[in-house]
């Protein structure tokens, strides 16, 4: 099983079992696929041994039987209200990373596998701590070719066009006052973005 179709089923079984019985039509929308991928999820479900329990006719749709739940512990009424402006406001350094749409996935996944009334305290807080911050217009593809090579330890050539290239085994990002640096595994030295110029990642692991 892929990591996405996977990733949709955990969010299947939270919304099921907060929300109660759904149709596979709510489910389709709340999930952005189709009706068909719906179903086949379900299928895929049952065949697993969770209790899902399909009801036919208008007033039908899948729930979850046996009070099945799997549920996170609660959290404070200001634990609740931090963690909502958290999520509403997420960093746009995950949009530099290339992370903006996991971590949209995964505030969703949170939110659901919250007991309700922590999720109404996190309601609450949405209504009353809004935020409106767009995306960054641009992002350095050099930063997401560094995460991508500190994720996989590739070895990565900083000034790489130039007459003397550095080679680095980059193995964390941080970002500062000056913006991003990458940290060398042999030197422990902290490179400055400044000094990347062309970035040219090695299929070589170190």
């Amino acid at each position: 099983m892929d990591e996405m179709r996977a990733s949709r089923l955990l969010q299947i079984l939270l919304l099921l079992q907060n929300r109660g019985r759904m149709t596979a039509g709510a489910l389709a929308a709340e999930l952005e696929v189709a009706h068909r991928t719906v179903l086949r999820d379900m299928d895929a479900l049952s065949e697993a041994g969770l209790p899902i329990i399909a009801y036919q006719g208008s007033q039908g749709g899948f729930e979850l039987g046996f009070s099945y739940r799997t549920r996170l512990t609660g959290l404070a009424a200001d634990e609740a209200e931090a963690l909502a402006v958290l999520l509403a406001d997420p960093s746009p350094l995950l949009a530099e990373l290339g992370m903006a749409d996991a971590a949209r996935r995964a505030a969703g996944k949170l939110k659901e596998s919250l007991p309700d009334p922590v999720r109404e305290k996190l309601a609450l807080a949405n209504q009353r701590f809004r935020v409106s911050r767009s995306r960054p217009d641009s992002v350095d593809p050099r930063v997401l070719a560094m995460a991508a090579a500190v994720r996989e330890r590739r070895k990565v050539r900083l000034a790489a066009r130039s007459a003397t290239p550095l080679e680095v085994h980059p193995v964390a990002l941080q970002y500062g006052e000056d913006g991003w640096a990458v940290f060398d595994a042999r030197t422990l030295a902290a490179i400055p973005i400044a000094a990347w110029q062309d970035v040219n990642i090695s299929r070589l692991d170190f």
